[in-house]
């Protein structure tokens, strides 16, 4: 559209231009929603590629989820590693005295505490074979 003339317009004019205008709008308004529909688009409603979303993780959705925890779950079998019968060797540790802060008592030979075991498996270096030909 030009710019407003300088002469007066007549009725008719005026009408013309203002349902001129009226439809610019209208075409405008559509344009307008078209492109906020557009720009509120991604690649979960509509078929878009995930790698044009942008950056930045979209929020993620609670999900239902099983009603159960992470983990075993109570009553399932454990699995432990049992202690081996004859170990290659027994090392004993017996506390002299107490260890808890501000005691020192002594404790004298350590037996009548009681005994648990703990082994370590320790892997041996496995070394390559060379073989030339």
């Amino acid at each position: 559209m030009s710019s407003v003339p300088q002469v007066p317009l007549s009725y008719e004019d005026l009408v013309a231009m203002l349902v001129e205008l009226r439809e610019r709008v209208d075409r405008l308004e559509a344009e307008n929603a078209e492109l906020k529909r557009r720009l509120g688009m991604n690649s979960s409603n509509s078929s878009k590629p995930p790698s044009s979303d942008g950056p930045g993780r979209p929020a993620r959705q609670p999900g239902k989820g099983s009603g159960r925890r992470r983990g075993k779950q109570p009553g399932a079998p454990g699995w432990t590693l049992e202690l081996v019968a004859d170990p290659d060797e027994v090392i004993e540790h017996r506390p002299q005295r107490c260890g808890h802060p501000g005691c020192g008592a002594p404790l004298g030979d350590g037996r009548e505490y009681g005994r648990q075991r703990r082994q370590v498996i320790e892997l041996p270096e496995r070394r390559s074979v060379v073989v030339e030909h």
